[in-house]
């Protein structure tokens, strides 16, 4: 089955930052690689900044600005930017349109740098790139912005306030997956509290319910996405689906229809470079189902079955579709 695919996040970016002779196209070293997104129909794919908390992560951070620069400049016949009008007509599109967001606000602001320079370095990625659809606060640790999804305790700290106060308005969402509990329930009181015009989703989260870990949304959070307008992208990662189910993936997407969640569910595959992970039991870091982005067809075909083709078409690609022309227009 062939649809339009709308992915939310893999890190393709990060992937050209720092491995040495890094290609798009080279589908030997990364999942999410051109080659591999044009097999599976993906019409528009965000490519996710990605930073850990140290002190140069404003620096791989502005690297990556530059390679989405020149991703577009490069492959120019196979690329484009991600826009209203190609959103509009997406079913006619021959090419893949792409999008930038920030996975970890440590890129626009290193812990010891003033607050003023993460408002500067978003508005310069925001020029480099042309739009940023949405921003992480967190990864999985700490920062000054908050707590991120493998810490206890820490919330909303006063520079994650500043940062969603300039947000506002900004057409850029806010994203949950690699918030801790606390950091989540602190954004959306915050945001309540201060009337700030900010979407919320979960760039690439799967569900509690069906496989608990801390990588995954309570149904409570994603209620409250569900709620505001938002949307759910499924991560195809073995990690957070199950460890040693290979079909579980199918289990999360289900669960999402079954549990009201059918107009936020999408893909947000969390396609990134593994070669060099240090973890050995984290490999294979996915099932054969969806190992590459080639996969999406036959996934689709895996849940005709349970699903019907108006679903399909909203978890391929409407429901993202819809959000993100309601955000940018």
């Amino acid at each position: 089955m062939k649809l339009p695919i709308i992915d939310t996040h893999c890190d393709l970016l990060s992937y050209l930052a720092k491995v040495p002779d890094a290609r798009p196209d080279r589908a030997e070293d990364i999942a999410c690689a051109l080659p591999l997104l044009q097999q599976g129909n993906v019409k528009m794919q965000v490519l996710a900044i990605y930073t850990d908390v140290f002190p140069g992560s404003m620096d791989i951070a502005s690297i990556q600005g530059q390679k989405f620069k020149q991703l577009l400049e490069e492959f120019k016949e196979e690329l484009c930017h991600a826009n209203v009008e190609f959103l509009q007509r997406i079913n006619e599109e021959d090419r893949i349109s792409v999008v930038a967001a920030i996975e970890n606000a440590a890129g626009l602001a290193s812990e010891d740098a003033p607050i003023q320079a993460a408002v500067e370095n978003l508005d310069v990625l925001i020029k480099e790139t042309g739009r940023i659809a949405y921003i992480s606060l967190t990864h999985h640790t700490e920062n000054r912005f908050g707590g991120g999804n493998y810490t206890e305790g820490i919330g909303l700290k006063e520079d994650g306030k500043k940062l969603l106060d300039y947000m506002s308005g900004k057409k850029i969402a806010i994203d949950l997956s690699h918030t801790s509990d606390l950091l989540a329930e602190g954004i959306l009181n915050h945001i309540d509290l201060e009337h700030l015009d900010i979407p919320v989703i979960a760039s690439h989260s799967n569900f509690r319910g069906v496989w608990d870990h801390k990588r995954n949304l309570s149904d409570e959070f994603a209620q409250e996405i569900m709620q505001r307008g938002g949307i759910i992208g499924v991560n195809f990662l073995r990690a957070f689906l199950d460890n040693d189910r290979p079909k579980r993936i199918l289990d999360h997407i289900l669960y999402a229809f079954e549990r009201g969640f059918g107009d936020q569910i999408c893909f947000g595959a969390d396609f990134f470079y593994t070669k060099d992970f240090p973890d050995k039991s984290r490999h294979p870091f996915y099932f054969p189902i969806v190992e590459n982005a080639s996969k999406y067809p036959s996934l689709l075909e895996n849940l005709a079955e349970k699903l019907s083709k108006e679903q399909l078409e909203k978890l391929a690609y409407q429901n993202a579709q819809s959000f993100f022309l309601k955000t940018w227009a």
